[in-house]
C-alpha cells in the first residue's frame, strides 16, 4: 500500500479508520524481507479518539464467529474459522489434538509371544492401530469400573508360523472382534469357584442395535503388527477403552492439526503483456492467471489466492512493487 502523508489524507468519517490503520489492525502484510503488522491491537481504547470500539464482548464474538466447512472426507477435514483471534484458533487446535475422545487399545493380555518384538512393544503397537468405533456409543472406564459391553471392546489375535514355512506378516485385519467379551479365564484362589473372565458382559455387543449393522473392528486392514519366523506364534487379547489425547497420543483423533491465516493477494497496478506472463510463471502454486482483454491483449489476475503459501516469489526481484501479500488476522484455515 503506498505511503500517504498525514496532511494529504482525505477526511475519514467518525467511527471508521483510515485505510492504512484498518490494514494494520486487521491484516499482516508480508514484505519481501519480513512480515509487518504482526502484533494485534488488544487495547479496547486503541482507536477511541476516532470513534472505533476495539473491545471484544461476548455478544460481538457470537455475532462475528463463523465456521465454514470447506472439505470433508472420511480421513480429512478443512474448515475456516472467521472472526476469532489467533489464541482461540490455537485453542481449538489443541482441543482437537488432546480433548476429543476416541477408542484405542489400552490393555493387552499376553498369552503367548515368541516373536522378536517384546511384549510391551507389541502392546504399544496395538494401541496405535485406529479403531472403527464411535466413541459416543461408549462410556469411560474408570479404575473402579468393571469392563462391560458399554465401556470395553475386546479383540483377539491368534497367529502362528509353522516350522518350515516362509516368514508370516501379521496385519491388523487378523485382530478379531469378540462381541461376547473376554474369553480368557481369570485365576481363582478356589478351584471349585465358577470361572470368571476379564470382562463382565451382560449381553453380546453384536445383539445391541447400535452395533448390529456396523460391526466393530479396525479402521485399516493392512497395518503391519509383527513378522513371525518359522515356529513363532502370538496369542493375545486386546481390550480397547475410551480416552483422550492428553492422557496418551493413541487416543488423539488427528494425525496432525494446524491452522494458517487466510491469504490475500492484491495487485497494486494492472500488469499486462510480457510482465503478466512472467508473474504467472513465478508462482509455483498457480495463484495468478492470464485474462484476455481483447485485441490480443493479456493481463494478470488473481485466480486462487487461497493457494498462496507465502513463498514471496512474486514480490522478489522487482524494481517497483506490483503485488502485495496479506494475511487476515481474524480468518483462519
Amino acid at each position: 500500500m503506498p505511503k500517504v502523508s498525514a496532511l494529504d489524507m482525505p477526511d475519514v468519517p467518525k467511527g471508521k479508520l483510515p485505510e492504512h490503520l484498518e490494514v494494520q489492525r486487521t491484516r499482516v502484510v508480508c514484505n519481501a524481507d519480513a512480515p509487518i503488522y504482526t502484533e494485534p491491537f488488544h487495547y479496547s481504547g486503541a482507536f477511541a479518539l476516532m470513534g472505533v470500539d476495539n473491545s471484544v464482548t461476548l455478544e460481538s464474538f457470537c455475532k462475528n464467529l463463523k465456521i465454514e466447512v470447506i472439505e470433508l472426507t472420511e480421513d480429512t477435514m478443512e474448515f475456516d474459522m472467521i472472526g476469532i483471534d489467533a489464541s482461540l484458533a490455537n485453542a481449538f487446535r489443541r482441543i482437537l489434538i488432546a480433548e476429543v475422545p476416541t477408542m484405542a487399545i489400552e490393555n493387552v493380555l499376553m498369552v503367548n509371544n515368541t516373536s522378536v518384538i517384546p511384549d510391551e512393544v507389541l502392546a504399544h503397537r496395538l494401541g496405535l492401530i485406529p479403531l472403527n468405533a464411535d466413541p459416543k456409543l461408549f462410556e469411560y472406564l474408570s479404575e473402579h469400573d468393571t469392563p462391560n459391553e458399554r465401556n470395553t471392546i475386546v479383540f483377539k489375535l491368534a497367529v502362528s508360523c509353522k516350522k518350515g514355512s516362509p516368514r508370516l506378516t501379521v496385519k491388523s485385519d487378523q485382530l478379531k472382534w469378540l462381541p461376547g467379551g473376554s474369553e480368557l479365564e481369570m485365576e481363582s484362589p478356589t478351584p471349585s469357584a465358577k470361572p470368571r473372565t476379564y470382562t463382565s458382559f451382560s449381553r453380546s455387543q453384536d445383539s445391541m442395535p447400535e452395533f448390529a449393522n456396523k460391526p466393530l473392528g479396525v479402521k485399516h486392514q493392512d497395518i503391519i503388527i509383527d513378522k513371525l519366523g518359522p515356529g513363532q506364534a502370538i496369542e493375545l487379547e486386546a481390550h480397547a477403552v475410551k480416552g483422550i489425547g492428553k492422557v496418551h497420543a493413541k487416543w488423539s483423533p488427528v494425525a496432525t492439526a494446524w491452522y494458517r491465516m487466510l491469504p490475500e493477494v492484491i495487485l497494486l497496478k494492472e500488469i499486462k503483456g510480457v510482465d503478466a506472463e512472467k508473474l504467472v510463471k513465478k508462482c509455483p502454486v498457480n495463484v495468478f492467471d492470464i485474462e484476455d482483454v481483447g485485441k490480443g491483449g493479456k493481463k494478470a489476475v488473481v485466480a486462487n489466492p487461497r493457494a498462496c503459501t507465502l513463498c514471496r516469489e512474486c514480490i522478489r526481484g522487482v524494481n517497483e512493487p506490483q503485488v502485495e501479500l496479506r494475511r487476515a488476522k481474524d480468518h483462519f484455515i
